[in-house]
């Protein structure tokens, strides 16, 4: 029987950078269960097992919402690039547009108006 056809619009492929991101939440999932298992075959406290898979799923679950979000980030990002260059956060509006710059003044300032990376 074949597969069915993706909805339109949809992506055919997720990203390799997204697969790797399910990859991590996968591996960390069987890591929360096989953990405790290997813990109470070695001689330790069923309490104390059930505490460390409860741990590690609440650390699965933070590293998931952080991929997540940085791969939402990442797509507006990559959209925004679309639109067109942008000044950044640190970049100023060329002509004094802050503190009294008046017409022609070229900026002027700490900065002179101009873009430079920060390191």
């Amino acid at each position: 029987m074949p597969l069915p056809a993706p909805p339109p619009g949809a992506p055919s492929e997720p990203s390799p950078a997204s697969r790797a991101a399910t990859d991590v939440v996968r591996w960390s999932a069987f890591s929360c269960t096989l953990v405790p298992v290997v813990l109470v075959a070695h001689g330790t406290s069923v309490g104390g097992a059930v505490a460390t898979a409860l741990g590690l799923a609440a650390v699965t679950a933070a590293c998931r919402a952080l991929l997540r979000r940085s791969e939402r980030l990442a797509g507006q990002a990559a959209a925004g690039a679309a639109d067109g260059p942008s000044r950044g956060r640190h970049c100023r509006a060329a002509g004094g547009a802050h503190r009294g710059g008046g017409a022609g003044s070229g900026g002027g300032g700490r900065h002179g108006g101009r873009c430079t990376p920060l390191d």
